[in-house]
């Protein structure tokens, strides 16, 4: 099982990526899914969170400026971010809160000022 997290990249402080996870060999359509980030020389933290029926939890500092949602029928998880900061570079990776699978290789996101 092998969680895929593409839709990461360069973008300019303010703009705005979305990043999508998928879960080939596994359905994580009733598991809550998280994003976590990992910045260069930082440990890996939690970002957000959804559990099965759209609930969604947020890092305080990503409040606001970033939105998970989850489309089932696909088994894939997403992560909206706007207003992007340079502080929000990091390695994105998602992951079951709950029973986690083995971390995929992430997804870069640098953020330039």
């Amino acid at each position: 099982v092998q969680l895929q997290a593409p839709g990461g990249g360069l973008v300019q402080a303010g703009g705005s990526l979305r990043l999508s996870c998928v879960a080939s060999g596994a359905n994580n359509s009733d598991f809550t899914m998280a994003w976590y980030r990992q910045a260069p020389g930082k440990q890996r933290e939690w970002v957000s969170q959804i559990n099965p029926v759209h609930t969604a939890l947020y890092k305080n500092s990503v409040r606001g400026r970033f939105t998970i949602f989850r489309d089932n029928a696909k088994n894939t998880v997403f992560l909206q971010m706007n207003h992007l900061q340079p502080e929000d570079t990091a390695v994105y990776y998602c992951n079951r809160v709950y029973q986690p699978l083995s971390w995929g290789k992430g997804t870069l996101v640098t953020v330039s000022s």
